[in-house]
C-alpha cells in the first residue's frame, strides 16, 4: 500500500515539528517556560521545571555533555584506509548543508557535515575505484553531484534525489543498486548517524560496511562552558539515539513497511 503525496507531506511535517520541539534547544526551553508559567499556581513544580529546563540547556551546550552523548551514539570505528573491506559500491548519504546558489563557486555547493561526507566518500572512491551512489532530497542531490564533480573529480553513477529520511534513502538506493546486481556497499554517513543508517540499509537486503565520518578522538577544553557547536553536537547525537528507538518501534508496528517508496520510481 502506498501513501499519497499529501500523506507524505503531513508525515514529514509532523516528524520535523516533533523533532524540533523535543530536542535542544527547544525542548529544554519549553520545559523552562512551562515552569515559569506555573510559578504563580504551583510554585514548587514551577521552580523544579524552570531549573531543570535551564540546567539541561546549559549542560547540553557544553563539550562535556556533547562528547558523552556522541560517544554513546558512535557505534562503529573508523575504517582502516590500508585494509578496506571488499564491496561493490559506495553510498554517500545526504544530511543538510546544501546551497543551490553559492556565489563563490558560481553554482551549487555543500558545506558542514555534508561536505565531510562527500570528502570521505570521494577519498574511498579513489582508493577503491568503486562506483558511487548519492542519496538525498532533490536539492541535496543537485549540490552533492555538483560538488563531487567540481571539487573531487568523482562522477556518481547513481543519483537518488527523492529521499527525505534514512528509511527512504535505503529503499530508493536499494532499488537503483539491484538493477546492477549490487548487494554489498560501503555506507558513508556521519559517525552518529551511520549506526541507524546501517540498520535501514540492512533491512532492505544489502550487506553494509559502515564508513563513519566525523569521529571525534579528542576531548575539548573548558568542558563546562557552553558553546553553539557543542549544542549542535548534542542535538545531533540525541536525534540519532532517539531516532534508533523510534525506528525499532515503527518496525515492530509495521507502520512504514506498509508502503515501498521505491515502487514510485516507475510511476
Amino acid at each position: 500500500m502506498l501513501r499519497s503525496g499529501a500523506d507524505d507531506r503531513v508525515y514529514f511535517l509532523v516528524k520535523t515539528i516533533a523533532r524540533e520541539l523535543v530536542l535542544p534547544p527547544a525542548g529544554p526551553l519549553i520545559l523552562a517556560i512551562l515552569g515559569a508559567v506555573l510559578l504563580g499556581r504551583a510554585r514548587r513544580l514551577g521552580w523544579a521545571l524552570l531549573i531543570a529546563g535551564l540546567t539541561a540547556l546549559w549542560l547540553l551546550a557544553t563539550p562535556w555533555a556533547a562528547d558523552g552523548l556522541t560517544r554513546v551514539a558512535e557505534r562503529y570505528p573508523a575504517l582502516d584506509p590500508s585494509r578496506l573491506p571488499p564491496a561493490q559500491a559506495i553510498v554517500i548519504l545526504g544530511g543538510g548543508g546544501e546551497r543551490l546558489v553559492a556565489p563563490e563557486f558560481g553554482g551549487p555547493a555543500v558545506d558542514g557535515p555534508l561536505l565531510e561526507r562527500l570528502n570521505y566518500g570521494a577519498f574511498l572512491a579513489r582508493r577503491t575505484s568503486l562506483p558511487v551512489l548519492i542519496s538525498g532530497t532533490a536539492w541535496e542531490a543537485v549540490a552533492m553531484r555538483a560538488s563531487l564533480l567540481r571539487d573531487f573529480g568523482v562522477t556518481p553513477r547513481w543519483v537518488d534525489a527523492r529521499s527525505h529520511d534514512t528509511y527512504e534513502n535505503a529503499h530508493y538506493a536499494a532499488h537503483l543498486l539491484r538493477a546492477d546486481r549490487i548487494t554489498t556497499i560501503i555506507l558513508v554517513s556521519g559517525s552518529t548517524h551511520v549506526w541507524r543508517a546501517t540498520h535501514e540499509f540492512s533491512s532492505v537486503g544489502l550487506q553494509v560496511v559502515p564508513a563513519p565520518v566525523g569521529i571525534r578522538s579528542e576531548s575539548e577544553s573548558f568542558h563546562f562552558f557552553p558553546s553553539p557547536v557543542a549544542l549542535m553536537r548534542s542535538h545531533a547525537a540525541l536525534y540519532e539515539l532517539l531516532g534508533e528507538q523510534a525506528r525499532r518501534v515503527l518496525t515492530a508496528l509495521g507502520v512504514r513497511e506498509r508502503w515501498d517508496p521505491a515502487a514510485r520510481v516507475t510511476q
